[in-house]
């Protein structure tokens, strides 16, 4: 039996402790977001966070999901909902806040997603180079702009992208893929595979 060198062992020690990190970073990571978001919400109201952790974050999670229920299945709160926003809208200088944060939001969830055509973009032709991106403008004539369209194109491992302007035909749609596979996709730089819930990384050796 071949007696274990001072670099196998460290070699040995440094491939566990680098696998240890893969399995504890996603998840303390996911821990710690949750908790910083339960208790930056808590601490609204310092006094009730303090007597019972949680019970503000709850309360507005609840609060928020019975607004959304009652502005949409009734006509009554769906008056009120379109009056404040109406209200908003036309406010000087709040509106400047209100209608962008109001876009950005509905663009990922409500009945008017954005980010749910998803599209293949030819950014270079020689050498060929394609991203995937999501297609939010099919056409832009308003802007004098005839057989182009607008794509944003979301950066991997961030919330951020950027928007371009590119004819039709450098676009193709993606096939074997939904909405959320391909923005999964690409935040992740191509790690997590072609569907929702594969993962193609494998542990080294």
């Amino acid at each position: 039996m071949k007696k274990p060198t001072f670099e196998n062992l460290t070699s040995y020690f440094l491939k566990n402790f680098f696998q240890g990190l893969l399995i504890i970073g996603p998840i303390g990571l996911t821990v710690f977001v949750i908790w910083y978001i339960v208790t930056s919400i808590d601490n609204i109201v310092p006094s009730i966070a303090k007597e019972a952790p949680g019970l503000v974050f709850i309360s507005i999670l609840l609060s928020t999901a019975i607004l959304g229920y009652l502005g949409n299945k009734f006509v009554v709160g769906r008056f009120f909902v379109d009056a404040i926003d109406r209200l908003l809208e036309k406010t000087p200088g709040i509106k400047h806040i209100y209608s962008p944060t109001k876009d950005v939001m509905s663009s990922f969830v409500g009945d008017t997603k954005k980010f749910n055509d998803p599209v293949w973009v030819k950014t270079n032709e020689n050498p060929e180079i394609w991203r995937i991106g999501f297609l939010t403008q099919k056409e832009m004539a308003d802007v004098n702009k005839h057989n182009y369209v607008a794509v944003y194109l979301p950066h991997s491992y961030a919330i951020s992208g950027w928007v371009i302007v590119t004819e039709e035909k450098n676009i193709k749609p993606v096939v074997g893929m939904t909405a959320a596979s391909a923005m999964k996709f690409a935040v992740s730089g191509g790690v997590a595979g072609f569907h929702s819930d594969d993962n193609i990384f494998k542990a080294p050796e």
